[in-house]
């Protein structure tokens, strides 16, 4: 037995290099909108540090009982009791899915929505910190609800909290979506951490294919030439995707593995199944990519005269996230009053990519997805380490940080009118809503 070898750290440490010189010479632009009343933010920062005991032991009791997605039930319990707890009544199972969860304070326009993850993900539990993600949600909301009980007239519109499940595999945002979620609302945002602070990083779009190829069973030996080899289907399918990996874009990412391919040596496979995650960073790019893979995945069916099945999307899939400039400058004011001042889009390298179903939301109004840091830069998400760091100090203090974050952002959205406008014309610039369901089609 063999053990095997470690991978070398070297790109990473120029990844870490190149992101301090970048770190250096990348600046923020300044925000040109004026925001909400100083008096007024102060208020409401002030209501964030006195939920800040509440926010951490949410976090603390979601890490320490992780419950993966779909099946988030004492999660969102846990989130709208906290609601409860503040005099704000909390629906749990809305919008299409049992464990999403939905309250909301003030009336009228704009309307915006907080949102807040909880799933965890199978065997390290809440190895991607949405405890974090829900202690923040559920703090900038209860703040902004607070601050309008006391003062009706604190801010005009509408603050929605939404509570999202499945994000981890799958896209229970736009489950919710497609069940009204987003109906009437004018901008979304939420809150991710990770190892350092960032207004926007890359998000890329994935999407999820399964592939059955059908075979003839044969004697392996005394008669292969019988049989039709589903797991050769497979197999060419595989290195197929591996020889397209030189013509793709640099954003572009598959990942397959073969989940079925035979019961035993001696007998031809006449079954095989694969799964492909297929990611990128445009959405035009990622439909493109799809159909390069489906023709693959065809070409290896006909050279090998077995049949294939394909499946694309049996949960919905996740675009890149569309992030709102406008609003991450307030964001980035925000932070710093908080004492933290995060990364300009740009500076961390787009290479460290993953997805998130907020880009569903983000093709559907203004939004953003900014980054806190909660543990060390060269701890990776979905990792044993940051499910420790999850469950830190540090993690806690992001999740009062995060709330404060989203309050002020959205507070600075709700008083300024330009800056209301603003964010509406980039998305409109941008191409506008895209049709997530009927985009792949």
């Amino acid at each position: 037995m063999s053990d095997p070898t470690q991978p070398s750290t070297d790109y990473l440490d120029y990844l870490d290099k190149e992101t301090q010189v970048r770190a250096r010479h990348i600046r923020h632009e300044d925000s040109p909108f004026a925001g909400a009343p100083e008096a007024l933010a102060d208020a409401v920062l002030a209501r964030v540090d006195a939920l800040a005991p509440e926010l951490a032991d949410l976090a603390a009791q979601l890490h320490q009982d992780p419950e993966t997605a779909y099946q988030e039930h004492r999660s969102a319990r846990r989130v709208a009791d906290l609601l409860e707890r503040h005099g704000i009544a909390a629906e749990v199972g809305v919008h299409g899915l049992d464990t999403a969860v939905r309250a909301q304070a003030g009336s009228g326009s704009p309307v915006l929505a907080v949102m807040g993850e909880y799933d965890a993900l199978p065997g390290i539990g809440h190895a991607c910190g949405h405890n974090v993600i829900a202690a923040a949600g559920a703090g900038a909301f209860l703040a902004l609800a607070e601050a309008l009980r006391d003062d009706p007239d604190a801010f005009p519109g509408t603050v929605v909290f939404l509570g999202t499940p499945a994000e981890e595999g799958y896209s229970g945002k736009e489950v919710m979506i497609q069940h009204g979620a987003l109906d009437g609302v004018d901008a979304a945002m939420m809150v991710h951490p990770l190892g350092a602070d960032v207004v926007d990083q890359v998000w890329l779009g994935r999407r999820v294919l399964t592939v059955k190829f059908s075979g003839v069973a044969a004697h392996a030996s005394a008669q292969p030439f019988m049989g039709r080899n589903a797991l050769d289907a497979a197999t060419l399918a595989y290195q197929g995707v591996g020889l397209l990996r030189q013509q793709m874009p640099p954003s572009d990412r598959i990942h397959a593995i073969i989940t079925e391919g035979g019961e035993r040596p001696s007998i031809i496979p006449e079954f095989a199944e694969m799964k492909f995650y297929a990611r990128s960073k445009y959405p035009e790019t990622l439909r493109e990519l799809s159909g390069r893979i489906e023709d693959i995945v065809r070409g290896a069916a006909l050279m090998t005269g077995t049949g294939v099945e394909i499946e694309w999307d049996a949960e919905p899939p996740s675009l890149p996230v569309r992030s709102s400039r406008a609003l991450t400058g307030r964001w980035l004011s925000a932070q710093r009053r908080r004492g933290r001042d995060p990364l300009p889009a740009g500076v961390v390298s787009e290479t460290l990519a993953a997805s998130t179903d907020f880009g569903n939301v983000s093709y559907r109004v203004p939004g953003i997805h900014p980054l806190i840091a909660i543990s060390a830069p060269d701890v990776a998400l979905h990792t044993r380490e940051f499910a420790a760091a999850a469950g830190s100090p540090e993690a806690a203090r992001g999740a009062a940080d995060g709330a404060a974050g989203l309050a002020l952002t959205a507070l600075d959205y709700f008083w300024d009118p330009e800056l209301q406008r603003a964010a509406a014309q980039e998305f409109a610039d941008a191409g506008g809503p895209v049709d997530v369901a009927g985009y792949f089609d």
